[in-house]
Parts: C-alpha cells; structure tokens; sequence
C-alpha cells in the first residue's frame, strides 16, 4: 500500500453523522468504531462516540474522522486547516457534484465560479465547521496555459 495523505478530522460528538454526510457526498466505504468497540471508553458517557472513522471513496480519497472525548480540548471551527478537492475538467461533473452536496447547511464564502487564474474555484465551510476548497482545473491551451 502507498502512503496516503489525508485528512483526520475531529469533531465534539457528532463524528458519526458528519461523516454518514461526508459518505452521502463522496460514496464509497465507511467504517466506523466507537470507542466501545476499542474497549477505550475512560467514562461511560463516551462509550457511543466515534473513536475512529474512515472513509474511502471510489475516486481514491480518505477522510478520517473522530469524537473528541470531553477529558480532551476541542476547538470548533479552527481556521488551521481546509480540505481540498481538485481535478481536471474531465472531473468537473465528478466535482461539481461534490461542491453542491456540501453545499447542504454550509456558509458559501465563495461561490463556485470562474477565479481570476482561470480555473472554476469555491470555497466554503459545511454545517460541521470544516472549511472545503474546490478547483476544477482549466483546459490547458497549447503551451501549457489555460
């Protein structure tokens, strides 16, 4: 197996239904353990929660996600970070499709349009606080530019 890089999310005890949202968007294989499941619950009232998730999609992403128990500190919404799907334009469709699922209760802070380099950029945070960027590459002109 190659090295992978991706991204882990956390999440204060909603990793369970944002990522079955995340599997709605992309498809693909979710598994997810709790840490009942790991035998890893230090208090009863974490033992539900997700102490790991991951899910891989048929276009060779992995997104991994988890709770984070309350013994533990949790900060919503950091701006350290943001997700980002890219492609050609023969995954326009493929991305466009993932740009309006995520749509769903996020804060549009760019739309999807045009970006002044030329390529079709957005930008935006989902209903689970986490920022996603979207490129869709220009068809490159002869030379090498778009």
């Amino acid at each position: 197996m190659p090295a992978i890089l991706n991204p882990y999310l956390s999440f204060k005890d909603n990793a369970r239904e944002a990522m079955t949202f995340y599997h709605s968007v992309f498809g693909g294989e979710l598994n997810v353990s709790t840490f009942d499941d790991l035998h890893a619950a230090q208090d009863a009232s974490e033992a539900s929660l997700v102490m790991h998730s991951q899910l891989t999609t048929p276009s060779g992403f992995t997104l991994m996600g988890s709770d984070t128990p309350s013994r533990m500190e949790f900060e919503r919404g950091s701006n350290s970070f943001s997700v980002s799907l890219s492609g050609g334009p023969d995954a326009e469709d493929e991305l466009r499709g993932y740009w309006d699922r995520l749509t769903e209760g996020a804060t549009v802070s760019m739309p999807l349009e045009k970006a002044i380099w030329g390529d079709t950029f957005g930008m935006l945070t989902d209903r689970f606080g986490i920022a996603w960027l979207v490129n869709i590459a220009g068809e490159q002109a002869p030379g090498g530019t778009a």
